[in-house]
């Protein structure tokens, strides 16, 4: 892990569209895991959280498909969180 790195601006799930697509993800055998999503022609990350039973889940601002993108890549990556 990185000393410093990006803070993402997690906000709360706001449901927005119709649909979201999951276009990759992290591993939901961990406690915290992570999804690419794509809807409304927007992309964004959601976090979800699993601790003692409750789920807590938060969404990266939506913006274009680039951007998100590279977001996704410095979180994998460790650079954000």
């Amino acid at each position: 892990m990185q000393a410093t790195h990006e803070s993402i601006d997690w906000r709360p799930e706001v449901p927005r569209a119709d649909r979201v697509r999951v276009k990759e993800h992290t591993c939901d055998c961990r406690a915290t895991f992570y999804e690419l999503c794509h809807a409304s022609g927007l992309m964004f990350v959601r976090r979800t959280h699993r601790l003692r039973g409750v789920v807590t889940v938060h969404e990266s601002p939506w913006a274009l498909s680039g951007r998100v993108e590279a977001l996704w890549l410095r979180l994998l990556i460790g650079s954000a969180r």
